[in-house]
């Protein structure tokens, strides 16, 4: 542990923690930038302004537990320990990616890292990681499932339904609300009624820690104490972490019903620059700092590069994957 200026920080587990959030900032970049020019069809939702959950959470999470994202999953993919080069395939649709080019960025997985999945719908990752704890605990696993959502999806009904399954059944599972506070381009305040994600999470008996989303250093500890929680067999916790999206809700959004100076203000209090704050004072070079972002923007350009030049699926691998249910004119009436 390195002592400077009074500050008490690991600077090897913060710096590491810090080039990943780089990774994730140029993973991004170099997406929106290759849908600009036509290689990703369908929407990206970038996560700019949020990688210390992603890089805060995962980080205390083993390669065997399970992960279940949103719609914004680039971040959480990545900090599980997905390989960024299938991952850009998979938006760009093509062979190599996590789920064979099918999936697209809303729906990126990838098993071997214990990622179950991103989820294109609002909340429907939340009773997906429920039953995956149940069937944890079932098997007697000391494994833990981490469910990612945003603050919109505590306004829907499998917030409430995975929530309440997790504490009658004492579930092994962690949910993390990533509250960047809007739903989409209506600003979540306005549209929650109460105490919000926390006050919910307490009313069915999960306790809840409220924290900086934007203080990686407090998304870590925090991420720690509920997991050794959860590991011990206390059941369900939840986290709410508030945060920003600097960007719009998708690539292509503009977010014009925000003033330009909150945006700006935002960018200033972001997780990366905040970090770099922080082990500055803690005695890193400002050539180390600088080094970090530089190897992050380099190796995403190459990915991006890579995955450009890589194959389309074969034309056969259409229907591999692919569940048969049969004609639904014979089975359905």
């Amino acid at each position: 542990m390195a002592q400077d200026n009074g500050h008490n920080l690991d600077r090897d587990r913060f710096g590491a923690m810090l080039q990943l959030m780089h990774r994730i900032r140029a993973f991004e970049e170099a997406a929106i930038a290759a849908q600009k020019d036509g290689l990703v069809l369908g929407a990206i939702h970038p996560s700019i302004g949020q990688e210390a959950v992603a890089a805060g959470i995962c980080a205390n999470l083993d390669r065997n537990d399970l992960l279940l994202s949103t719609h914004r999953g680039h971040g959480h993919t990545l900090a599980k320990g997905a390989d960024p080069l299938a991952m850009m395939r998979e938006l760009f649709g093509r062979a190599g990616g996590t789920c064979g080019g099918k999936g697209g960025s809303m729906h990126i997985a990838d098993f071997g890292v214990g990622m179950l999945g991103a989820n294109g719908v609002v909340g429907a990752n939340i009773p997906i990681a429920t039953g995956a704890a149940h069937g944890l605990k079932l098997q007697g696993s000391d494994r833990i499932v981490t469910c990612i959502f945003g603050d919109g999806a505590i306004n829907r009904g499998p917030f409430l339904e995975g929530l309440n399954w997790a504490r009658v059944f004492d579930l092994p599972v962690l949910f993390v609300c990533e509250d960047n506070g809007f739903s989409a381009t209506t600003r979540t305040r306005e549209m929650t009624g109460g105490g919000g994600a926390g006050a919910r999470a307490e009313s069915l008996g999960i306790p809840a820690v409220a924290v900086d989303g934007n203080d990686l250093v407090a998304v870590d500890a925090a991420a720690r104490a509920a997991i050794a929680d959860i590991r011990t067999g206390k059941g369900p916790v939840l986290m709410h972490c508030r945060t920003y999206r600097i960007t719009g809700h998708t690539a292509v959004d503009p977010a014009t019903y925000r003033p330009a100076s909150e945006v700006a203000a935002q960018r200033e209090n972001c997780p990366i620059a905040r970090l770099e704050s922080a082990l500055r004072l803690a005695g890193m070079a400002d050539g180390d700092l600088a080094r970090a972002h530089g190897e992050a923007a380099r190796e995403m350009t190459d990915i991006a590069a890579q995955a450009r030049d890589t194959d389309w699926p074969a034309p056969e691998a259409a229907y591999t994957d692919v569940q048969d249910m049969g004609d639904p004119r014979e089975r359905a009436f």
